[in-house]
């Protein structure tokens, strides 16, 4: 007798999400992915521009270390960034998503340009550092908290805050420009004041002072109470309240450490490199900085890592536009490749395909 009963088709495999794996073993992946994102790239490198895969990564390894200065411009290309970074990790180990990082940087570093351009040569060097620095840590701490205050009180969203808290930032260096050079130019110059001193190599002391904050960080997220209540609220803010933490003073708080850590980046920036600032003198780093925290788990020491890896492959595909006299864009194609591959392998590591069994246990033949 025939029935209606309706068979279930089991799909081929189900997506299911693995129990913690051992480091050893999540850091084979991500190896393996990168090793396999540079495989496609020289092979993609064959196809368009016609050179051999080995060209192609001596090109690329020479261009980032391939002698003692270029070492040195990755040391303190990966400081910057890593400074940044450090900076917007507070707030996202307690997922308020600060995006405006680029605004933050560049809004401490116009306040240290300020402080020479009315101060210079009135003071001393070390009281003119010291008013830079106290300058570019208050205003980061508080274009830091305007948003969090906004969050914490009237819950609006974070992301669009700090997002176009960023276009004012450059309108506000666009516009003291205008003020402070005359000449309608743009263009403000080096100043001859506010130099940080030099020690041993010239970008030593820039450095050594961001890996110094690395570590200050670490402890500070991980071994104090401020840290611990972070990762609470990150959890669950209702968990938060119902241990009595205040969530809303967490927010703010939290999120002026992080606009003044932008801000200590500033003054670096300003006083260790640049001497000056224009409307690009962050130069995306407020946003390659996500990519760097993330990549590093919000782990302040591994951050170390990550940004020297990422600028590791954009001095190496900087190195190739110039080798090989091409646009721009196809060394951009190359870093994304190598990001995209990193990001993907952490599928593999979250989660594994479990597939169906040919027969189910008990089933007769």
């Amino acid at each position: 007798m025939k029935t209606n009963e309706k068979r279930v088709h089991e799909p081929l495999f189900h997506v299911v999400k693995r129990a913690q794996i051992p480091l050893w073993q999540s850091m084979s992946i991500r190896v393996g992915a990168i090793l396999i994102a540079f495989l496609f790239s020289t092979l993609l490198a064959s196809l368009l521009l016609g050179r051999s895969p080995i060209q192609f990564l001596t090109t690329f390894f020479g261009g980032a270390v391939g002698t003692p200065r270029k070492v040195w411009n990755l040391a303190k290309d990966a400081a910057k960034l890593l400074c940044i970074s450090l900076a917007v990790t507070p707030a996202f180990r307690m997922k308020f998503w600060n995006i405006g990082a680029e605004g933050q940087t560049l809004i401490g570093a116009l306040a240290a340009v300020a402080v020479v351009f009315y101060l210079g040569g009135k003071v001393s060097n070390g009281v003119l550092l010291l008013l830079m620095f106290i300058a570019a840590v208050i205003v980061g701490a508080i274009w830091g908290g305007i948003p969090a205050i906004f969050k914490a009180k009237w819950q609006t969203n974070e992301t669009l805050f700090t997002l176009m808290m960023n276009y004012v930032a450059i309108g506000l260096v666009e516009y003291f420009l205008k003020i402070w050079v005359t000449s309608g130019s743009g263009s403000l110059g080096e100043m001859k004041f506010g130099h940080l001193p030099t020690i041993g190599h010239k970008y030593f002391l820039l450095v050594a002072c961001v890996l110094v904050i690395a570590i200050l960080l670490y402890i500070y997220l991980n071994y104090t109470k401020q840290g611990y209540e972070i990762s609470v609220v990150g959890e669950s803010e209702n968990t938060a309240r119902y241990v009595g933490i205040n969530v809303g003073k967490v927010i703010i708080r939290t999120m002026i450490i992080s606009g003044a850590l932008c801000g200590i980046a500033g003054f670096l920036i300003v006083g260790a490199l640049d001497h000056s600032i224009t409307a690009e003198t962050v130069g995306g780093l407020g946003f390659t900085a996500i990519m760097a925290s993330w990549l590093a788990k919000f782990n302040p020491l591994t951050m170390i890592g990550s940004s020297l890896f990422i600028i590791f492959l954009q001095n190496g595909a900087s190195e190739i536009s110039d080798m090989f006299r091409i646009d721009s864009s196809f060394p951009n194609m190359v870093v994304g490749i190598v990001l995209f591959f990193l990001i993907g392998c952490e599928f593999f590591i979250n989660y594994k395909l479990k597939f169906r069994e040919s027969a189910k246990k008990g089933e007769k033949a």
